[in-house]
């Protein structure tokens, strides 16, 4: 494989976040493992970098071959996850048991467990893809804009990825009836094609500074794990109907982005955008600590992730100017068109 940028380490840190985000962090797959059983981390973790790694690499290029915005990028990784959980592991098929549990029967109808499906791609959207991407933009701002990747290079990337979701739907039971697949692949294909169609600066934000504060923006960063983590809670009541379940999860990231359009401006960009990321780390955090404690290893890898955090943070500060003091001007359009959030 050819990379068309030095130094490597960009194209590294990406292919190693996509994973490690929603697997190590989650404790999907234990980081002890790599003590206990190194031969079988090794091959899982191998294979969740080929799968999200690549992913992450493909819809990022994409968005930079084709000047695409966030609205690209996560419609993207909403297929992206369809990808990994519909066509590969089956989840959105599974009527019990690890991982989808109650909601293999909560919101389960014509043999697709609706609610996991809509939870576990707005998660891939937002934790599997956007977030290692924004990182990634924050860590090395200098090649955020260029291509990496020749075309052969690419054509590696894709064989990965969908090499390992054919493999797991090969292997993997409870496949899809022909009409969920169908449906699935009709849906997937949509979101594609909008991703190819919509304008870079859909999600424009505007020219002045950001109406909302650092407690607020962390607050808004955690709200989309935070709404997938309730419903887990009504699929312990089966009172509530499911629909309603789908409403507030959908409510609240679409409520979500609406505060950052409406309240976040350009005079500051990347400290707001560090900040979002922040509020979405520290909600996987919690997680880690009231849910997954009694994984192994879950705190010291979630120590990790706040002190690569912390050090981004302080990175960012030496580079930018704050915009929570009086000397903050705007930002030049074409300034703001190269921010995370205004692409």
């Amino acid at each position: 494989m050819r990379i068309l940028i030095r130094p490597r380490l960009p194209v590294l840190a990406l292919l190693l976040l996509a994973p490690s985000i929603p697997e190590l962090l989650t404790g999907s797959t234990p980081i002890t493992s790599l003590a206990t059983n190194p031969p079988g981390f090794v091959l899982s973790f191998g294979i969740d970098v080929a799968l999200y790694g690549a992913g992450a690499l493909l819809i990022r290029e994409f968005a930079v071959a084709y000047r695409k915005g966030w609205a690209s990028i996560l419609l993207l990784g909403a297929a992206y996850g369809i990808g990994e959980e519909g066509f590969g592991a089956h989840t959105f098929f599974a009527t019990g048991g690890p991982p989808v549990f109650l909601l293999g029967t909560y919101g389960h109808a014509f043999g697709v467990n609706w609610l996991w499906a809509l939870g576990l791609t707005t998660f891939h959207a937002t934790y599997s893809i956007a977030l290692p991407i924004l990182l990634s933009r924050l860590w090395f701002p200098a090649v955020s804009n260029v291509r990496w990747f020749d075309r052969g290079s690419l054509g590696l990337l894709a064989a990965a990825y969908l090499g390992v979701v054919g493999l797991f739907g090969t292997l993997v039971g409870h496949g899809p009836t022909p009409a969920a697949f169908a449906f699935f692949v009709v849906v997937a294909v949509v979101l594609i094609a909008l991703a190819a169609w919509l304008p870079a600066d859909l999600f424009r934000l505007r020219s002045e500074r950001s109406r909302i504060g650092r407690v607020g923006l962390v607050l808004a960063g955690s709200l989309s794990f935070g709404a997938w983590a309730g419903m887990l809670v009504f699929a312990t009541d089966p009172t509530l109907p499911p629909v309603v379940a789908a409403a507030v999860l959908v409510l609240v990231n679409l409520g979500t982005l609406v505060l950052i359009l409406r309240r976040v401006g350009t005079v500051g960009l990347e400290r707001s955008e560090y900040r979002f990321a922040v509020g979405m780390m520290a909600a996987l955090f919690l997680w880690d600590i009231l849910v997954e404690l009694t994984i192994p290893g879950i705190l010291g890898v979630a120590a990790v992730f706040a002190y690569l955090l912390y050090r981004l943070g302080r990175s960012i500060a030496r580079r930018t100017p704050s915009a929570d003091g009086p000397s903050a001007l705007p930002v030049p359009a074409e300034v703001a068109r190269d921010g995370p959030f205004a692409r």
